[in-house]
């Protein structure tokens, strides 16, 4: 029983198409980087980071030497 149902699943395996599994990878990879730009963006222009990147800036410009 256990060969038989071995043979099965290798011929199963075998007939299988893979031909589009590449392309499907890279679209779920651009999708996932699209989204965390879309999240960074967000983040980096939300006034809280803005304010909080302003008040670095200033405070490196005015430090003492």
């Amino acid at each position: 029983m256990y060969a038989k149902t071995r043979r099965w699943w290798t011929g199963l395996r075998a007939a299988a198409d893979d031909r589009g599994m590449t392309t499907a990878e890279y679209a779920m990879g651009t999708l996932a980087a699209c989204a965390l730009a879309v999240v960074l963006y967000r983040l980096v222009t939300s006034q809280a980071v803005k304010s909080m990147l302003q008040s670095v800036l200033e405070r490196a410009l005015h430090a003492p030497f």
